[in-house]
């Protein structure tokens, strides 16, 4: 397992100077990033990965919403490997027959990214946990609907807002799970409430504990009310100062 950034953390930034920024990150001792909207900036993005050192093993992009050729062809090129739908919207989440649509949809992606050689995932908010279908989460009820070879990235700090201890979920879901977004803060919807990591309500390190297949371990900020660099720092420090896997960061 390793840690990552995503790349989202730092939206403001990257608009106003994108290799500057890449530069930060990779200063702060990252190894690895999580790109977003990443057909948009594959060449910029590419070059300032490149001349930093980084790799993206895996990125965000709306699958279910864009071009999926185009969003596999840029992760080609940046050394994507797994690309992950963020986000379906809460109102896709309150019947079986919309979960299982969406399942079949992301389905149909895998197959296509396959010829990439790309692998697909998906991203979670708090409404996939505070929906119930079947007498279990829709998130869980999608687990089950998807191709093996789909992935799941848990953003345990969401399941925690949603009411489910993130432990839990991400024992139930197993070997599902590669990817986690880490996060912390007070577990409400207010994002510029979010914490470093370790800060807040989130039981992190047992967290990353029950994630028994992780690959990657993301850190990310929706928002944060103070100095966003200080906050990542923050959180890769308390990470690596953990004893949890992860040097490369």
């Amino acid at each position: 397992m390793s840690y990552s950034l995503q790349l989202y953390t730092l939206r403001n930034a990257i608009q106003e100077d994108l290799s500057g920024t890449i530069k930060r990150v990779a200063d702060l001792g990252f190894t690895q990033v999580e790109p977003y909207n990443f057909v948009a900036t594959a060449t910029g993005l590419g070059a300032a990965l490149r001349e930093n050192g980084l790799t993206a093993p895996s990125g965000h992009a709306p699958l279910l919403s864009q071009d999926q050729d185009e969003i596999f062809t840029a992760a080609r090129e940046l050394g994507i490997t797994t690309v992950i739908e963020p986000y379906i919207p809460a109102d896709r989440w309150q019947s079986a027959a919309n979960v299982r649509e969406t399942a079949e949809r992301l389905n149909e992606a895998a197959r296509k990214a396959a010829g990439y050689g790309i692998r697909v995932g998906y991203h979670n908010h708090q409404w996939e946990l505070e929906s119930t279908i079947e007498g279990r989460t829709a998130l869980e009820y999608f687990a089950d609907l998807l191709d093996p070879e789909l992935v799941l990235e848990v953003d345990t700090y969401w399941v925690a807002v949603g009411g489910y201890d993130p432990v839990d979920i991400l024992t139930r879901l197993g070997d599902r799970v590669k990817f986690i977004h880490i996060k912390d803060g007070p577990l409400t919807t207010d994002t510029k409430a979010q914490l470093p990591a370790g800060k807040g309500k989130v039981a992190v390190l047992d967290v990353i504990a029950a994630a028994m297949s992780l690959e990657v371990g993301v850190v990310e900020f929706d928002d944060y009310d103070g100095d966003i660099f200080d906050g990542i720092a923050q959180s890769l420090k308390f990470l690596q100062e953990s004893g949890t896997s992860g040097a490369e960061a």
